[in-house]
């Protein structure tokens, strides 16, 4: 089981440093077009935390926790990663998921209100993730002849934003799988509640 954790993590590690180093050069190209007067704010108010939690019971049995750590890289860009952990029960199979995944966020309108003014306070955010999932054989494919097998899948969409405080918010995202890996793991879209402070 740990050489499967060493590859899990060394693969989900590379595909975040693609992703960053891709954000950070593209940051530094727009801060040094900006005045020199304006500071960035400290490390720590640009950093933050949330992810989500889903929880069935009954007949299939569904728990996710996926806890995220992120970091506003520019005012409307965010990247974020977290490890991912599954657990699906129903009268005929149990299994266990478990992987990481990273995204970016670009959020082109922070409260809707300032373009249409209806009274809603909403920003609207698009959303690219890249996760990457340990599954086991013996559910998802008996003709592997390892006991678990990896499996990629990129995710894209929009969602909303709502402000619940100062650095809280409650997010609603449609995400469609762009890629296919021949695993029905989503539905397309894929409806996902998630919070961050």
């Amino acid at each position: 089981m740990f050489p499967i954790c060493a590859i899990i993590m060394n693969r989900f590690f590379k595909r975040i440093t693609i992703l960053t180093t891709c954000i950070i050069f593209g940051s530094l190209s727009v801060i040094s077009a900006q005045n020199p007067r304006d500071e960035t704010p400290p490390l720590r108010e640009r950093l933050f935390y949330g992810g989500s939690f889903g929880l069935q019971f009954g007949t299939y049995t569904n728990i996710n926790v996926t806890p995220m750590v992120g970091l506003w890289v520019r005012p409307r860009i965010a990247i974020a990663a977290g490890p991912n952990f599954t657990y699906y029960k129903d009268p005929y199979i149990k299994t266990t998921m478990y992987g990481g995944n990273a995204y970016v966020q670009f959020v082109p309108v922070r409260d809707i209100n300032n373009a249409i003014p209806i009274g809603l306070h909403m920003g609207i955010f698009l959303h690219l993730e890249d996760e990457l999932l340990s599954l086991e054989s013996a559910v998802w494919d008996p003709r592997n002849t390892g006991n678990r097998f990896l499996v990629n899948t990129l995710l894209g969409g929009f969602g909303i934003s709502q402000q619940l405080g100062m650095r809280s918010s409650l997010n609603l995202m449609f995400l469609w799988t762009l890629t296919d890996s021949g695993y029905s793991l989503y539905n397309n879209p894929e409806i996902r509640v998630s919070f961050s402070f």
